[in-house]
């Protein structure tokens, strides 16, 4: 199944939202992420011109939208619910934290439909609503504001689903290390490190019969870098220009 396929099996349910601007948000968020269902249960105020307005380039998300009257009718045909929830419960229920929800999410869309329920601006999803969850989902905010906003959430756990997607079979992520450059040779900077220690001692920088370990330390701030081959190049002409200021 391709990476399409299966993110058209996720479903962002936003519950008897009151701000039609958050649900422009929400729909944002989740295309930033290659999510594009988005359900609609009994909005207060939608169709709105603030929907559009914060969706911005998400507009299609929105037109695409799914209004149902109830938690129900969204969630139907769903093999795995998944509700955000800021409270603790009378009765406990499985409750995830935000990475294994993107985790469960993206590996049981391969196989059925999967819903991620978000509840009212001012009180969240309510106990029922809850209850017809597998798990509760929380997002563990800083408790002295704790607080999120309905399209920040959905931005967090829409995150999480992307880096599920995006990790490989071995459990990892894949590097994002591409560069415009091939790396200095230890030749080259060999090279690069007897050109800086002969202008600092031309400078009057550095005494070579009193070096302490301003070399050393010099390595070691330039291997922290992992220089290329063109910032080396730079770096020598910039020490040749200091060597030519000083006649030699």
């Amino acid at each position: 199944m391709s990476t399409a396929e299966r993110q058209a099996k996720i479903r962002i349910v936003l519950v008897n939202t009151s701000h039609p601007g958050n649900i422009g948000g929400a729909a944002r968020a989740m295309k930033n992420m290659g999510l594009a269902e988005l359900y609609l249960v009994e909005p207060r105020e939608y169709p709105a011109p603030r929907a559009v307005w914060r969706a911005a380039g998400a507009r299609d998300v929105l037109a695409n939208a799914k209004i149902v009257g109830s938690v129900d009718e969204a969630i139907k045909d769903c093999g795995l619910v998944i509700g955000t929830s800021a409270r603790e419960r009378r009765i406990p229920w499985p409750l995830i934290n935000p990475r294994e929800c993107g985790d469960k999410i993206w590996k049981e869309a391969k196989s059925h439909q999967v819903a991620l329920l978000f509840g009212r601006e001012d009180r969240g999803l309510t106990n029922s609503e809850l209850q017809k969850c597998h798990y509760h989902v929380h997002i563990p905010s800083n408790p002295d504001y704790s607080s999120l906003n309905l399209a920040t959430a959905v931005q967090v756990l829409s995150y999480e689903i992307r880096m599920a997607s995006l990790t490989r079979k071995n459990g990892k992520l894949p590097e994002m290390n591409e560069w415009d450059q091939p790396l200095a040779t230890a030749d080259e900077l060999e090279l690069f490190h007897d050109h800086l220690a002969s202008t600092m001692a031309d400078l009057k920088f550095y005494d070579p019969d009193n070096p302490k370990q301003l070399l050393t330390r010099m390595r070691r701030l330039f291997n922290r870098t992992r220089m290329d081959k063109m910032e080396v190049s730079m770096l020598r002409g910039l020490l040749s220009a200091a060597q030519r200021k000083q006649g030699k």
